[in-house]
């Protein structure tokens, strides 16, 4: 498995990123607004459409690489190429980014570490 000649987890606009310590895939439903449960309990759930939401964490990295990290999915949108489960191939879709969390450790040596790096991405 590769993608454009090399090995790269993902891709962000083009660029490849460090590899995440974790990345869960799931699908998420997206339904109609008038969806739900009539009177006699029957779901009628409209769905219009499903979207890819991705929760990505990178374990202890140092400032800079987390700053890569973070600057990478900075805009208000990106285009990600990765393995899609669904579609069985890389595809690239369009995200969004949820709230980033980078809780930084200053223990080590007198050094500056960050202990993760985690958000979600969710198609837009």
């Amino acid at each position: 498995m590769s993608m454009t000649g090399n090995d790269s987890f993902m891709m962000v606009d083009g660029v490849a990123i460090p590899t995440p310590s974790s990345a869960e895939w799931g699908l998420q439903d997206v339904s109609a607004g008038e969806s739900g449960r009539t009177e006699d309990g029957v779901m009628h759930k409209n769905r219009i459409t499903q979207k890819r939401k991705w929760t990505l964490s990178w374990g202890i990295k140092d400032l800079q690489t987390a700053s890569i990290i973070v600057k990478a999915f900075n805009p208000e949108y990106v285009n990600v190429t990765m393995w899609d489960i669904l579609e069985g191939e890389y595809t690239t879709k369009t995200y969004y980014v949820g709230d980033r969390k980078a809780p930084i450790k200053l223990w080590w040596k007198d050094k500056k570490l960050v202990g993760s790096v985690s958000f979600d991405i969710i198609e837009q």
